[in-house]
């Protein structure tokens, strides 16, 4: 039954991860973004660049609420972790991501983008740089989740 969850919601998860690669080989040409560059983007590369944050913020998302209580059900961890901090220091401690810390910047990244700054470009191109360097790491932490998970399915 947990193995079954697991496959589930890591199938979710590298759902979302398709297409933020997706969308962020779309968009590299552009890269790195600027008030200028995103004032000439088309309509549809406007859209691309909403794929792209909407599923950084679903992956991370699910990986955060499902994929790592999943994970840590699976290799059988002591129960008792009421606290996200806590199962992301035994997650880390587990070798199943690389990094606590870097899991909440990640986070705070998600929260980024549900702030809109539609009269600051240039603010809206310092977050877009910043994911788009972020986003490679949590596709790499999808990838430990995966490695590790193994062993366990």
């Amino acid at each position: 039954m947990k193995s079954t969850v697991y496959t589930e919601t890591l199938s979710i998860c590298q759902r979302h991860a398709d297409r933020l690669v997706w969308a962020m080989q779309a968009m590299e040409k552009h890269l790195p973004f600027s008030a200028d560059t995103l004032g000439q983007l088309t309509d549809v590369e406007m859209a691309i660049l909403d794929q792209f944050t909407v599923r950084f913020a679903k992956l991370q998302d699910v990986m955060g609420a499902k994929l790592f209580p999943t994970v840590l059900d699976l290799a059988k961890e002591p129960g008792g972790l009421d606290a996200f901090v806590d199962k992301l220091n035994r997650l880390e401690k587990i070798g199943a991501i690389p990094s606590a810390e870097q899991w909440l910047m990640l986070r705070e990244m998600r929260n980024a983008f549900s702030h809109e700054y539609p009269d600051d470009p240039d603010m809206q191109a310092a977050i877009l740089n910043k994911a788009f360097s972020l986003a490679g790491e949590l596709l790499a932490t999808l990838r430990a989740v995966e490695a590790f998970a193994s062993r366990y399915v």
